[in-house]
């Protein structure tokens, strides 16, 4: 067992520098994928602590923020600790995207991304995320608008392809890096698959291995270990890898994975204490963020990844999903330390 916040890794043993725009980063770095109702400013912070080279917004309606609807508007507050940071933008509008971009540039972003990705039916079937695979003429026309509308520079995130039949990932690469973009992010799996079936890493090292490609391509996609992270990183040469689902209610995972890449070291699982530590820290940052309901509610998802390794889990996650108030969560977050610690 140990703490992470005794950890100290030197990314300047590694052998190569990302760089995009001002940001650069000497190694191999490991990005935090954006994610709904999970990538808020605390989870953010979090990640960036243990590790986290790289962090984004949970994805923004253009349209949300062109109309100043709250929930858009709200997911554009920045710290300086989380940086560097980028704020992902989707939409199926071209002019649309373009005045999202420069009102995101306002809140200072590193960079901007472009969603490219979400394969979730009422954004896809509504010609937005995944949706613009269908139609790549409007997905390079947007790409260039955007690209054209900021300062900042302009990434994105995106699929192997719409279905198993239509896997053109090399093809939209090239073409989006045409029009400027400075680094690709590639999810391994088409829209069709959602989140099912493993993801297919040979398209991504396929784009990453075109000698017409320049800029930064990082994969994404399955990354759940150290172990896995090597191997992705040494079968298919990606310039990074962005962790996903796999740091919900794990943040340390970044710290785990940099320290395999390092020395081929394999940390010891992170002690109880600490994971229960950290959670209480993360829901009552993550109920002054959000307020007491949505925030109560929306720190479930990360419950199941922050009590492994917990005696009779089961239970405990049974008992905090059925309360609702602060208080009493809290309350049982300290039994479990003083049961724990005991």
């Amino acid at each position: 067992m140990f703490s992470l916040g005794k950890l100290c890794v030197n990314l300047h043993n590694f052998a190569f520098m990302v760089k995009i725009g001002n940001v650069e980063w000497d190694g191999f770095p490991l990005f935090l994928a954006p994610m709904e109702d999970i990538t808020d400013p605390p989870f953010r912070s979090l990640c960036k602590k243990f590790g986290a080279d790289m962090v984004y917004t949970e994805f923004i309606s253009s349209e949300g923020l062109i109309r100043d609807a709250d929930k858009s508007v709200c997911k554009l507050n920045l710290s300086d600790e989380e940086r560097p940071v980028g704020i992902q933008i989707f939409g199926n509008n071209i002019e649309s995207m373009k005045q999202a971009a420069r009102l995101a540039e306002q809140a200072n972003p590193d960079l901007i991304d472009i969603n490219f990705g979400c394969p979730v039916k009422k954004v896809a079937s509504k010609g937005a995320g995944a949706g613009l695979l269908n139609d790549l003429p409007k997905m390079i026309a947007m790409t260039d608008a955007v690209v054209k509308a900021t300062r900042l520079p302009v990434t994105v995130k995106t699929r192997l392809g719409w279905n198993q039949k239509n896997k053109n990932i090399v093809e939209i690469a090239e073409r989006l890096q045409d029009v400027g973009i400075k680094l690709i992010t590639i999810h391994g799996r088409t829209r069709d698959q959602l989140y099912k079936g493993e993801a297919d890493w040979t398209l991504i090292g396929e784009v990453k291995n075109n000698p017409r490609m320049i800029i930064p391509v990082i994969g994404n996609g399955d990354v759940d270990s150290p172990q896995k992270a090597m191997k992705m990183k040494n079968m298919f040469g990606v310039d990074g890898i962005m962790i996903g689902r796999a740091a919900i209610g794990n943040p340390w995972i970044f710290t785990a994975i940099k320290k395999y890449l390092l020395n081929n070291e394999l940390l010891p699982d992170v002690d109880i204490v600490e994971r229960i530590k950290t959670c209480k820290l993360h829901f009552i940052q993550s109920v002054e963020w959000k307020g007491e309901r949505r925030g109560v509610f929306e720190m479930r998802k990360h419950y199941s990844g922050y009590f492994k390794g917990i005696p009779d889990f089961k239970k405990h996650k049974m008992k905090i999903l059925s309360l609702e108030k602060p208080e009493e969560i809290l309350k049982l977050f300290d039994d479990l330390l003083e049961a724990t610690e005991v």
